[in-house]
């Protein structure tokens, strides 16, 4: 029987959140940074951030494994999450912590719309890395989409480059600067993104530990990368106008809609499917521009429209073909796989000799 909420079902409903959370993200990071003239530290905000996703965690996993850690006592509880291969969730934690930084830099310097369709690219630095890394067959209509979807993302750069370069004047040429500093931050953001999620999965393909504890886990190490960005960039100011200084209730929002993010896809991946994901993102990407033009009076221009179009439609299209993958490995194959894979990434100079393969997925 299909479970539900209030008489909702969870797959509909976590669709809907992720709708909620993937527009509101952008427009409420993006208000959270120009609402004020007083900035908040934004490495303070993902420290939040992933402090409020190990609480959440925490709270997940012990309600889905309650029965054994009210059993076996808390050293069980500490053994599953410090055990021997949790370490293996230092890298995503590292990568998820910069990707989080970059997405505060590229959504201070861009409009919410542009960066809203800009940050699709995920799909395509994520379909790269699983190509390498998953060994995943992607099919024409795959291919396709991903072409369509670097098209369309091309034109509302391009767009957001000819709006900033169309006067000569100091205050245009620094907004070229600032515009073309935030899509490269978004670049860079989309690159983290495809690699860890990419990782993240291989991880928990290759081992049976259950989504909500590598969750924990990966909270729990995404703390230390954060309080050192915490100390490396903002420390010293920090150290002489508060950990606090700036912070509004939009900030606490910010937040907590960032926060919100990977536990909302983890139950969407869990209860729904790549099409409905995809179909979620599309309307996300639509609510945001027209979110976009009524907060902070964004110009829409036939450019923009065509690039968004685009994007739209081959985000959706994506996630109407399920991936394909090679024959499953056995337990001990498997294992041995994802520690090849994890010594190749540690070791850049070093070629990558192993095939990994996994199991298949529908």
């Amino acid at each position: 029987m299909e479970k539900k909420i209030f008489g909702i079902s969870i797959k509909y409903l976590s669709l809907l959140v992720l709708v909620v959370q993937n527009s509101m993200l952008v427009i409420v990071m993006r208000y959270s940074r120009v609402v004020s003239d007083i900035k908040y530290f934004s490495s303070t905000a993902v420290f939040f951030a992933e402090l409020f996703k190990l609480v959440s965690s925490c709270a997940l996993y012990y309600n889905e494994d309650s029965h054994l850690i009210n059993t076996n006592g808390i050293g069980y509880f500490f053994h599953q999450v410090f055990g021997t291969d949790s370490w293996k969730m230092v890298i995503p934690a590292f990568l998820y912590t910069l990707q989080n930084n970059l997405q505060y830099r590229a959504v201070s310097l861009l409009d919410p719309a542009t960066f809203q369709v800009s940050y699709q690219m995920k799909i395509l630095t994520t379909a790269l890395f699983s190509v390498v890394l998953l060994k995943t067959i992607l099919g024409a209509v795959k291919w396709s989409s991903l072409l369509m979807l670097t098209a369309g993302i091309a034109l509302v750069q391009l767009d957001s480059s000819s709006a900033s370069t169309a006067s000569s004047t100091p205050s245009a040429k620094m907004g070229t600067i600032k515009k073309f500093e935030g899509l490269v931050a978004v670049g860079i953001a989309c690159l983290l993104s495809g690699l860890s999620g990419v990782y993240f999965e291989l991880v928990l393909k290759t081992t049976k530990k259950s989504v909500w504890l590598r969750n924990l886990q990966l909270s729990i190490y995404s703390l230390i990368p954060a309080t050192i960005g915490i100390l490396l960039v903002d420390g010293s100011e920090i150290s002489q106008k508060g950990f606090f200084y700036g912070y509004t209730i939009w900030t606490f929002g910010s937040i907590m809609c960032q926060s919100l993010g990977g536990l909302v896809v983890a139950v969407v991946v869990k209860y729904a499917d790549n099409i409905l994901k995809g179909f979620a993102t599309s309307i996300s990407i639509i609510l945001s521009c027209i979110l976009s033009i009524w907060i902070f009076d964004f110009k829409v221009t036939l450019t923009f429209t065509l690039g968004t179009i685009l994007v739209v439609y081959s985000t959706y299209l994506y996630g109407t073909v399920p991936d394909k993958r090679k024959a499953p490995l056995t337990n001990d194959e498997n294992e041995y796989a994802l520690n090849s894979e994890i010594k190749n990434f540690d070791n850049h100079s070093s070629s990558s000799s192993k095939v990994l393969q996994v199991p298949k997925t529908v």
